[in-house]
């Protein structure tokens, strides 16, 4: 009898959870290089039969039949959630420190407290030891950081030239610019993009260590991503979440307060 209630609040309850990536993504949308999430949703039903041979419970018994419940079969789950790394519009800056990267799969380099973590928002600065860092503060890293644990120290006064494949060179007045670089950027790429995980602070953090982009022309100085957010979308997104929540609380009420209340009025009027 209460079948049409729970459908209407496992529906209810995935909408809530799909209206908190909507309002996530609208709320980075000037975020540099940020990210759309979004989500996969399904029925129990699909999810079951996906799952089915990985279920210690041997089929078509009486053990495995108390795990499907005909009645919530179609009750909406999420089923997945995942990151859409499509590039962002490039924006212009005419900033030195400012570097954006026209691969999607490829990331910058930074070390943390907690490690190091990778992100697409390439608006740095110098901080108070002479280091290339993030807005946060965090270290931007070297090509060789691994094997040295180095960091990018930017002479005082130096003007910063980076070439597509990130190497820099510190143009000091007075004298002539090296050739070689005098530093490289470590450009991080993943073959498999959904092992990143993100942390917040516009990081992503990975368990294994990354490949180094052998892609030339990769790195764009004066330019920063933008998030790859679409604020139209989103907002449609958003009106019909909130509209499809509303709908499920207007089935949630018609049952627990009409049909209910209707059925116990004809039955307490039944007479033996």
């Amino acid at each position: 009898m209460q079948s049409a209630f729970y459908d209407a609040a496992g529906g209810m309850a995935t909408q809530f959870n799909r209206l908190q990536v909507v309002t996530n993504n609208l709320a980075n949308l000037n975020t540099n290089g940020f990210k759309k999430d979004d989500v996969v949703i399904g029925d129990f039903k699909r999810l079951f039969e996906e799952k089915r041979d990985e279920l210690p419970l041997e089929n078509h018994t009486k053990p495995a039949a108390k795990l499907l419940n005909r009645a919530l079969n179609n009750v909406p789950h999420v089923v997945e959630e995942y990151t859409n790394f499509d590039l962002g519009n490039m924006a212009k800056t005419g900033n030195s420190l400012d570097f954006a990267l026209k691969k999607g799969d490829t990331f910058f380099a930074v070390e943390t407290p907690g490690g190091v973590r990778y992100t697409r928002d390439g608006a740095f600065t110098i901080d108070a030891q002479g280091r290339l860092a993030t807005k946060e503060g965090f270290p931007v890293l070297p090509q060789n950081y691994f094997e040295a644990k180095n960091y990018i120290t930017v002479p005082q006064g130096a003007e910063v030239i980076v070439d597509g494949d990130g190497g820099m060179h510190f143009k000091i007045q007075g004298q002539a610019l090296n050739q070689e670089p005098d530093a490289q950027l470590l450009v991080a790429q993943f073959e498999n993009l959904k092992t990143l995980k993100k942390e917040g602070q516009n990081l992503y953090s990975n368990k294994e260590q990354p490949l180094l982009s052998s892609d030339t022309n990769t790195v764009m100085q004066g330019f920063v991503e933008k998030s790859n957010i679409n604020a139209v979308l989103e907002m449609t997104a958003l009106i019909e979440t909130n509209r499809l929540v509303g709908m499920y609380q207007k089935v949630m009420d018609s049952q627990m307060n009409d049909l209910n209340s209707d059925a116990i009025n004809k039955l307490g009027n039944v007479r033996g």
